[in-house]
């Protein structure tokens, strides 16, 4: 299948309080895309429509955990039909998902149908802060142009989540399981940005893909949203406060990239040659197995 370029937009924004309603969110969507209209895929903060850093702090897990919905309710469904108004692929963040086993951070993608795509549960919650159950599934989608399977799409996105980016096994498996570009959607407060900028690159450069970062805006977060190439230029970098990033993303630039190396040289994907021997991985009770070490090998 052949891919074409995508606009991309990173809304910076402050959070929303838990029980809001979809209000503010949905005025926000469509103020956003007046201003942008080329935007094909608007993505928000981590925990965008759940917040509770307005409550005292002994009561933030709780309203947070109250607050959780299943993704077969009422909410999720209204989510999809905000995407499905203004036919865009939609990240709203990630929103805490109430199920049988527990209670998740899940990031969730919409294509511009407002059908449920993709769910993400967050792999590495930040301990001890963060309540949730940690996920165990790497996500990585496709996005067809149109939603259909039949045109053109714009490669394949892996979903990730703020203390995921610190994990660089994470970035590795969802560029191997095919991803092109890494979504990382985040809420940090904390005094961390400046190395998470660092990640971003680092993990852009690393595996040749797509980063783009998305914090939510001072004065509750850090901001400094960010896009990075798959050579590890930036794009675009917010400031603190609120603003929307607007990048092109290009799935042939990826494959340029692998093909000619950054910069001309690296080719970290094309490391192995016929004959080499598997390079044992003692942490993990695995290995790299040279005849599997490609970008999307999983799949065929």
């Amino acid at each position: 299948m052949t891919t074409a370029a995508l606009m991309v937009g990173l809304a910076q924004r402050a959070p929303l309080p838990v029980g809001c309603g979809l209000d503010a969110f949905r005025a926000d969507v469509a103020r956003t895309l007046d201003r942008h209209p080329g935007i094909e895929l608007l993505v928000y903060p981590e925990m965008h429509l759940h917040d509770a850093g307005h409550l005292p702090e002994d009561e933030r897990a709780a309203a947070l955990e109250a607050a959780a919905v299943p993704l077969d309710g009422p909410f999720v469904t209204e989510l999809g039909a905000i995407a499905s108004a203004h036919g865009i692929w939609l990240i709203p963040g990630s929103i805490g998902e109430r199920a049988e086993d527990g209670y998740y951070n899940t990031e969730l993608l919409f294509d511009p149908s407002g059908a449920l795509r993709a769910r993400y549960r967050k792999m590495f919650p930040w301990r001890p802060f963060e309540p949730h159950r940690p996920g165990t599934e790497f996500v990585v989608a496709e996005l067809e142009a149109g939603g259909s399977s039949n045109d053109a799409g714009h490669g394949s996105v892996g979903l990730s989540n703020c203390y995921d980016a610190w994990f660089p096994e994470h970035t590795r498996q969802l560029a191997w399981l095919g991803a092109d570009a890494v979504i990382n959607v985040v809420k940090t407060t904390s005094e961390d940005r400046e190395q998470e900028l660092v990640l971003a690159r680092a993990n852009a450069i690393v595996n040749q893909v797509y980063v783009f970062s998305v914090n939510c805006a001072a004065p509750t977060g850090r901001g400094r949203s960010i896009a990075v190439d798959p050579e590890g230029w930036v794009l675009g970098e917010a400031g603190l406060g609120e603003d929307t990033l607007v990048v092109r993303y290009d799935p042939e630039r990826v494959a340029g990239v692998r093909r000619a190396g950054t910069a001309g040289t690296n080719r970290p994907w094309a490391q192995f040659q016929p004959g080499d021997e598997p390079v044992p991985l003692p942490l993990y009770g695995g290995r790299i197995d040279p005849e599997r070490w490609a970008p999307g090998s999983l799949a065929r």
